[in-house]
């Protein structure tokens, strides 16, 4: 490599040049031009491998182009550089430094201001690339655009930023490709970056701030996927996708957008997984057309709007995410949607928790929806599916079936401000087990023409009546329990005839209110344990016994036997199930222990003997995605297999369900949560967040105080389980001096390693009929090597994740075939990996 230095006339020694020009095209490839401090004007061409570098560092050296519309600096040759540089073009509106089709530029610590930085690449790839890195640079004060990347462009960007541009602050088009860390976009009067045609953006560890429109936006076929991005104050969306695009987020916040934080129409297909949309001045997600969105461990504060809207044939799924606080609904759904919500939290919106509309289908598990105005509102022509859900602290009804087709399996709805669940007039209703409790209105209201089917529902406290039934309404109702109406247990109206049948009302004001017309039949029914029939005369007291005349067939005259589960399971095929889990062989040992020494206590009971001093709570103590969850399912089912649990149901609670927000609200939420789980399991996760450090006056100590009382009374008929990170489960332990009493054995959860993690993904393609291939296997094996395995590793979710990227690039590698054969269909091959592991990593 040979060194040229260039200096202002009548400096510098012999040989030296006194223009830039002069000394690029006396250099040969790979030489090295050293430019002394000053002012330099003169449009350079790099048509070959040269390096400029500023004598002095960075900012001594600056290069203007000449009036014109020339750039400062065209690169037409491969290996270019420019090196503690800054650039100044003529016209804002033009390139400042423009690199051609095939040709190559690394620049570095350098400047480019008052014009663009233009990269073309060829039409097509077959024709070669080009190549850009950027390294510690900043663009500024250009108009239209400050990076354009055109074509067949292979570019890098690391720690830079794009700033005062007039228009967008990055363009993509074509096929470019970019992969930019640590990049900064701030005061743009456009979009901060935009995809169009074929182009890919990779960028983590990234702020774009202020943009004046999208933050990030894609358009036709383009793709980003993003980690670590922080998109704040957009003058429109934060990420807003069009065409057929698709985006993948993950650690990432969008906050004050001026619009919809999150934005999907036409096609598209939108993947976010641990991210924050916090005050968007619209919906916090917007899903429109055809487009999908799938988000985990998400959470969406404080919209203008909607939290979550979707319409036209959008498919939606949340999981394990939270809609807190909004203007409007925290999940509305209308036209031909599917929305799903899987472990997720909806709560203090000011409308509905989740309205479903039109012909919307709306799947809700294991959700909570609490402090809204109603909980959960179907409208004519819906379809929902709801079970295993908590409906609390609504302003109005908890549940309204207001049409279209309903099923609630498992729900439970408490404290509302009005009725506890209505179904209106043609609604489609099944209501199977579940609770609705200390309502502010009646617990269960059957407006007319409504005829739901309602099995194993417990009805507690209701201000009013326990079940209201208005002229002309009617439907089944069996194993219904009534406890404590302030008005009649059942009030059945005119013309109403609905069937009642091994039901059971204790301590209510009275049993049964009906008026003239009115044609209920009771089977097997019971008032606080007396015969509850209908005849002829008034309708009888439960308070005061009075069962009234006797109808044929007259009801037995104890209550009926509480019904929760008659399933029956062994504990052969119960053990069967927990060896075939994935890993945890300590758990495994432990728990066949506990097992065979719970065994020794049924039998001793069996035998009159007396039980030995036993705690069957426990602590599990495991990173995320250990399994923790699963395990404390199929403990429950093992306990009831050998008949020391009822039920042996699971309650899955964490502190936003136990800890209340003011004094008195701790007490009666933990006690809640707490009956839900007798006969079961209670599993708190991340216990140690009711102890945080320095607890003070921390409402976490009333519910830990709580959970020791109710333990104690109900020793007998519930397990508690304490689940969390290792490191923090002692201080939980430490919190109370009950607790280290009765929590007396750990079960450690220890991390997958990468065999078994293969193994969650091969139980995962089989479930879902998909194969990997020998090679498939081996190259996914290599890449959980590689994962690192800090807080943010997910574990068996780390996997389950893995098989569904796997799954998406393996359908977008189908769909180029003409006429696929079922076995293409099926086999996720190792170019199916997020990262191919036999390919080298490129740095640009």
């Amino acid at each position: 490599m040979t060194r040229h230095t260039v200096t202002p006339r009548g400096q510098g020694g012999r040989g030296s040049f006194h223009r830039i020009a002069d000394a690029v095209r006396a250099a040969a490839p790979g030489d090295l031009v050293v430019i002394s401090p000053g002012t330099w004007t003169e449009a350079l061409v790099l048509d070959r491998a040269v390096v400029l570098t500023a004598e002095h560092g960075r900012g001594s050296v600056i290069l203007t182009a000449p009036p014109g519309d020339r750039p400062a600096v065209t690169v037409d040759g491969p290996e270019c550089g420019l090196h503690d540089m800054t650039v100044w073009g003529a016209d804002e509106s033009a390139p400042a430094v423009a690199v051609q089709p095939g040709a190559g530029l690394v620049m570095e610590d350098c400047t480019v201001e008052g014009g663009r930085l233009q990269v073309y690449g060829p039409d097509g790839e077959e024709a070669g690339t080009t190549a850009l890195v950027l390294r510690r640079c900043r663009l500024e004060r250009a108009r239209l655009v400050g990076l354009h990347l055109a074509g067949a462009v292979r570019a890098r960007v690391e720690e830079c930023a794009v700033t005062g541009v007039d228009g967008t602050g990055v363009v993509l088009s074509g096929t470019a490709r970019l992969n930019a860390v640590q990049l900064r976009l701030d005061r743009t009067s456009g979009s901060g970056v935009r995809l169009r045609g074929n182009a890919r953006l990779r960028i983590s560890d990234s702020a774009f701030i202020g943009t004046g429109r999208a933050g990030l936006l894609l358009e036709d076929d383009s793709e980003a996927v993003g980690g670590g991005l922080r998109i704040e104050s957009p003058g429109a969306a934060g990420v807003h996708l069009t065409g057929s695009s698709r985006v993948e987020l993950t650690d990432s916040r969008i906050l004050g957008a001026a619009a919809v934080g999150l934005a999907a129409q036409d096609r598209t297909s939108l993947t976010v997984t641990d991210c924050a949309v916090v005050e968007a001045g619209a919906n916090g997600l917007m899903i429109t057309d055809a487009a999908r969105a799938m988000l985990t461990d998400c959470r969406i504060d404080r919209s203008a709007f909607s939290a979550v809207h979707a319409s036209g044939n959008a498919t939606v799924r949340l999981t394990d995410s939270l809609v807190r606080g909004g203007a409007e609904h925290g999940v509305h759904a209308v036209d031909d949607t599917r929305v799903e919500l899987a472990g997720c939290g909806i709560r203090d919106v000011d409308m509905t928790g989740v309205a479903a509309l039109d012909q919307a289908t709306v799947t809700v598990t294991g959700c909570r929806v609490e402090n809204t105005a109603t909980g959960i509102r179907l409208g004519a022509g819906a379809d929902a599916r709801v079970a295993q859900t908590v409906v609390s602290g609504t302003q109005e009804i908890g549940i309204q079936v207001a049409g279209g087709t309903a099923v609630l399996t498992d729900v439970h709805v408490t404290g509302t401000g009005a009725a506890g669940i209505v179904v209106d007039k043609d609604a489609d209703a099944t209501v199977e087990g579940g609770t609705v409790a200390d309502c502010g209105g009646t617990g269960l209201v059957v407006w007319t023409g409504a005829r739901p089917t309602v099995t194993g529902t417990h009805i507690r406290r209701p201000a009013k009546n326990g079940v209201y039934l208005a002229d002309g309404a009617g439907g089944t109702f069996t194993l219904l329990d009534v406890t404590g109406a302030g008005f009649p247990a059942l009030h059945v109206g005119a013309a109403a005839d609905p069937l009642f049948q091994e039901c059971r009302i204790r301590d209510c004001a009275e049993a049964l209110g009906t008026d003239d017309g009115a044609a209920p039949k009771l089977r097997d029914c019971t008032a606080d344990n007396a015969p509850l029939v209908f005849g002829t005369s008034d309708a009888p007291s439960a308070r005061s016994g009075n069962a009234g005349p006797s109808a044929p067939g007259a009801a037995r005259g104890e209550a009926a036997a509480d019904v929760d589960d008659v399933t029956e399971e062994s504990l052969e095929d119960l053990l069967g199930e927990l060896h075939a889990l994935v890993g945890l062989d300590r758990v495994k040992r432990d728990v066949g222990s506990l097992v065979k020494l719970m065994q020794t206590v049924r039998r001793r009971e069996e035998a009159g003997l007396p039980a030995p001093p036993l705690s069957r709570h426990l602590v599990f103590a495991g990173n995320p995605g250990t399994g923790k969850t699963t395990v404390a399912r199929l403990y429950g089912r093992l306990l009831k297999a050998l008949g020391l649990l009822r039920r042996g149901h699971l309650v899955e609670v964490d502190r936003t369900s136990l800890v209340g927000e003011y004094v008195g609200h701790t007490g009666p939420k933990t006690t809640a949560a707490f009956n839900r789980a007798l006969g079961g399991v209670l599993f708190i996760d991340e216990a140690y967040s009711l102890a945080p450090v320095g607890a003070g006056n921390d409402f976490g100590t009333e519910a830990v105080a709580t959970l020791v009382k109710l333990m104690e009374d109900h020793r007998d008929d519930v397990i508690v389980i304490a689940a969390g990170y290792p490191g923090d489960m002692h201080r939980f332990i430490g919190s109370n001096p009950g607790l280290a009493s009765r929590f007396r054995r750990t079960l450690v959860f220890e991390d997958y390693n990468s065999e078994e993690l293969v193994s969650i993904v091969e139980y995962q393609a089989g479930e879902h009929r998909y194969e990997l291939t020998p090679v498939a296997r081996e190259e996914l094996g290599r890449l959980f090597d590689l994962l690192p395995r800090g807080e943010g590793f997910g574990n068996g979710r780390s996997a389950r994740q893995m098989f569904q990227e796997m799954t998406e690039r393996q359908a977008q590698r189908v769909a180029e075939l003409s006429d696929p054969t079922p076995d293409q269909l099926i086999t996720l091959e190792s170019g199916d990996l997020p990262i191919p592991v036999t390919a080298p990593v490129a740095s640009a």
